[in-house]
Parts: C-alpha cells; sequence; structure tokens
C-alpha cells in the first residue's frame, strides 16, 4: 500500500525544465478568465443595485438612466460569460467607457464607472504578468 503511494507521488511531480516554465497555478490563463468574468458579474451586480438609488435621487431623466444603467449591466454580464474569447477584455473596457460618459445623467454612475475601471486595469495588469512565464532563481 505505501509502494503505491510513493509511486503516484513520484509520477505527479513535474521536472524541473518544465518547472522552470510554469507559475504556481495549474491554468493561469483559467485563472485570469474567472477573474475577468468576476470583475464584470460584479458590475453588473452594482449597476443593478444602483437602480434603486436612482429612482430616489433627483435625476432629471431617471427613465433613460435605468435604461442605460439596466443595458450596462446586461451588457457586462453577457461579457462575463464570453472572457474565452479575447475580443471580450476589449468590449470590457468598452463598458467601462460608456459607464464612465454616464456623468450627464448623474455623478453617482460616473464615481461606479471609475471604480470598476481601475478595477479592470488592476485585472489586465493581473493578465499581463500571468501571461509571462515566471522568472525564478537558478
Amino acid at each position: 500500500m505505501e509502494q503505491v503511494r510513493e509511486d503516484a507521488v513520484d509520477q505527479a511531480e513535474p521536472n524541473d525544465a518544465d518547472d522552470a516554465t510554469r507559475s504556481g497555478l495549474r491554468d493561469p490563463q483559467r485563472a485570469v478568465r474567472g477573474l475577468g468574468a468576476m470583475v464584470l458579474a460584479l458590475e453588473g451586480l452594482v449597476l443593478l443595485l444602483a437602480i434603486a438609488p436612482l429612482n430616489m435621487l433627483d435625476v432629471p431623466n431617471v427613465g433613460l438612466a435605468i435604461g442605460v444603467v439596466v443595458a450596462l449591466s446586461v451588457a457586462s454580464m453577457a461579457l462575463a460569460g464570453m472572457m474565452r474569447r479575447p475580443w471580450a477584455w476589449h468590449a470590457g473596457w468598452a463598458v467601462q467607457a460608456a459607464l464612465l460618459a454616464c456623468y450627464p445623467l448623474h455623478w453617482m454612475l460616473t464615481a461606479i464607472g471609475v471604480v470598476f475601471a481601475l478595477v479592470w486595469l488592476y485585472s489586465l495588469h493581473v493578465r499581463r504578468v500571468l501571461s509571462r512565464p515566471p522568472v525564478r532563481d537558478l
């Protein structure tokens, strides 16, 4: 019984040449896609939660503001499911830019856009860092 466990452990360890090009993650690209999807899904949820304050605040054109919020929420939720496609990362920037352009509707939407644009920028930084092989001391 002990012999079988030791053999299984020996087979599971990668060799030294393979270890030099791998990060600590099993599948870094999958982790990055998950991060991007999580950011967009959270943004969609926050946008849906912003509908109630828009109704209570003195927004000049509340119908248009709510329509834009719902459209951006649906877009971000749809993009969260499409993170396997390379163009989805660029479309994520388009959602951030559209949210930043909502200043004429209400400043709160632009504030949400600034926060999520910074989070999106950080997720792109993580994507860039994990796409490179790690630097190891020899």
